[in-house]
């Protein structure tokens, strides 16, 4: 098996290639911007602009930051929040 488009044109074995620090990197986050727009943000939690708009409203987002009429959040604390809401799966 291929996967060309994930690896920009190259091909690749499907487990990364020579197998070395793959254990590894599985459990490590995506990298993301260190601050990240409303629409950056609705994609990371799958919810529209105005579901974001309205939970900063009501002070429900961590790491909120206002610059004039930009809102920002950083993404740490938005990913660490995320982290703490998440329900526990049957094997822990």
């Amino acid at each position: 098996m291929r996967t060309e488009s994930m690896t920009g044109g190259r091909a690749s074995h499907p487990r990364g290639g020579a197998g070395k620090g793959h254990r590894a990197d599985e459990h490590r986050r995506p990298v993301f911007p260190v601050l990240l727009t409303i629409d950056e943000a609705a994609e990371l939690l799958r919810t529209t602009r105005r579901a974001i708009y309205a939970m900063v409203e009501r002070r429900q987002l961590p790491g909120v930051i206002r610059i004039r009429r930009r809102v920002l959040f950083r993404a740490d604390d938005l990913l660490d929040w995320l982290d703490q809401k998440r329900a526990p799966s049957p094997e822990e």
